[in-house]
């Protein structure tokens, strides 16, 4: 089970890599909730991604690059498909 202090970093670094995300792909905030569902989102494709790429990010800064690329990537897909 996840302990506490590691599930607020856990949301913490969702809503920072949801917000720089939103920020990149000029698309604004998604408030505070929305930030973390997409940064949570964008660090599990953004892991996979850097798997696929043989790249590893370790610690928090890491963490946060790692999330902020999945949900910048995510955001581009969903601009893609809305039109």
């Amino acid at each position: 089970m996840m302990e506490t202090q590691s599930l607020i970093l856990f949301l913490i670094i969702g809503g920072v890599a949801g917000w720089l995300a939103g920020l990149l792909m000029k698309g604004g905030g998604f408030g505070l909730i929305g930030n973390i569902i997409v940064g949570i989102i964008g660090a599990v494709i953004g892991g996979y991604v850097f798997g696929l790429l043989g790249i590893s990010a370790g610690g928090i800064l890491g963490s946060i690059i790692t999330a902020t690329v999945g949900a910048a990537i995510l955001l581009f897909i969903v601009k893609l498909i809305k039109g």
